[in-house]
């Protein structure tokens, strides 16, 4: 299932063709579409799509291209459109100063004031940046506090930026560019994105995605989007559907929350979902909110944890799995016996085991687990996540003795098993510094991942 969450049908080289582009995107997997406008008109236009059909959902806004004669009236006229049912969000919106086809004071003027009425409203913004980046990032860190939550379409910014916005929990999008031959810094960038902070658009009639670029684009195209970015990412196209599918969800409130998955596949592997509890509470894990990674729904009560039959009879013959992963939104070795039991299964029938964890199996056991590991572990992914026991601490909001402890941990199963330790890309931690330290000074892999 795919969602667009940008397309202008109301443009006039659609006229005529809509039933027949919804019909050829319903075909190509599509299930829902956004429209967002860019002025009042095209704002109507948008509600009018979505009344008529039961798949697009509208935006209303006044684009930066439009708003030339902005003076403050118009705000009525979004608000009041904005009343029904089908309007998710206030956009497209934002600052362009590649054209400047509007002078920039009131450029400035007619985003401003469209954010406050989305926060008015508690509706979500489309955000349109083009050669405006600083002005657009200023606005972000001003209305950081104010529960305001964004796309930035056609994302523009530095990798720093994704990750500023991201913390600030809001999603990146980018069109068909990303296929395009000499977009390998729009590549770059997205592969530094996590697919759980990703919405997929292909802004129609823009931007057509290869092999059909010099073509008029449209929602069915949606696919050959997705496709990239699952290359990127080393996902399949499923895993992407699935996970952009919820954060479009989560941030428009279009589709439904998934129910509770023991097991979930992404990419070639199989991850256990194992507990929701840990003794850590990091500042980057949604543990106690939703709780769902790439579209799977991961949030268990203690109540719910199953014993290690259910999980075996969910993996089944392991060897069709590139590996079976210990990991959810919880701390595994938390339920040690059962990870135990599991592992032991998997690696009798062939199969390849890792565990990720935070490194405090010893101090939650009570005993050393990491001579445990050998045989049935075949990798452990350790969270250093910082080399200070400060920030290690803050990040985890734990006591900063088990940053020693993490590493004690670390040190000791290297001599069972292989260990990896990471970090989080967030823009306050030292990634060079860390991969240092975890290779010279500890001994074992590194891997940077990032935030979510």
């Amino acid at each position: 299932m795919f969602i667009d969450t940008h397309a202008h049908l109301f443009y006039k080289n659609f006229d005529g063709e809509v039933d027949r582009i919804i019909e050829r995107a319903k075909s190509a997997g599509v299930e829902y579409i956004i429209v967002p406008g860019t002025d009042l008109e095209t704002s109507k236009a948008a509600v009018e799509l979505a009344e008529k059909y039961e798949s697009v959902y509208a935006a209303v806004g006044v684009h930066p291209h439009d708003s030339k004669n902005w003076n403050g009236s118009e705000i009525d006229a979004l608000e009041s459109l904005a009343g029904n049912k089908k309007v998710v969000a206030i956009g497209e919106i934002g600052l362009d100063y590649y054209y400047d086809f509007s002078p920039r004071e009131i450029q400035i003027k007619a985003f401003e004031d469209q954010l406050n009425l989305a926060l008015k409203l508690k509706l979500p913004v489309i955000i349109h940046n083009r050669e405006a980046n600083d002005d657009v990032m200023n606005f972000a860190r001003r209305y950081k506090e104010s529960g305001l939550r964004a796309q930035y379409h056609c994302f523009a910014g530095s990798v720093e930026d994704a990750r500023e916005l991201i913390e600030m929990h809001h999603y990146i999008s980018v069109p068909g560019i990303v296929t395009f031959k000499n977009a390998e810094s729009v590549r770059h960038l997205l592969s530094r994105v996590s697919v759980e902070n990703l919405l997929l658009e292909t802004d129609s009639p823009f931007m057509t995605p290869v092999p059909h670029r010099g073509q008029r684009n449209e929602p069915a195209y949606i696919n050959l989007i997705a496709e990239k970015i699952a290359e990127i990412h080393h996902l399949t196209t499923a895993d992407v559907a699935k996970a952009t599918s919820y954060n479009v969800h989560k941030l428009f409130g279009i589709g439904m929350k998934p129910e509770l998955s023991f097991t979930y596949t992404i990419g070639q592997s199989l991850y256990v979902n194992v507990t929701n509890r840990c003794n850590a509470d990091c500042v980057f894990c949604d543990r106690k909110g939703e709780a769902v990674i790439n579209g799977y729904n991961l949030k268990m009560a203690k109540s719910e944890e199953p014993p290690a039959e259910v999980y075996i009879r969910e993996i089944g013959d392991p060897k069709q799995f590139k590996e079976i992963v210990f990991c959810g939104y919880g701390e595994p070795t938390i339920r040690w016996d059962v990870v135990k039991q599991v592992a032991r299964y998997v690696k009798e029938n062939g199969g390849s085991t890792r565990m990720n964890t935070d490194g405090h199996g010893n101090f939650i056991n009570k005993k050393d687990i990491t001579p445990e590991l050998a045989g049935i572990i075949d990798s452990v992914s350790i969270s250093l996540n910082s080399t200070d026991p400060q920030q290690y601490a803050k990040l985890m909001r734990v006591d900063p003795s088990m940053h020693a402890e993490m590493l004690d941990f670390a040190k000791k199963a290297k001599n069972f098993t292989r260990v990896v330790l990471s970090i989080v890309g967030l823009n306050a931690v030292d990634s060079k510094a860390a991969e240092k330290f975890v290779t010279e000074e500890v001994g074992v892999d590194f891997r940077q991942r990032e935030y979510f």
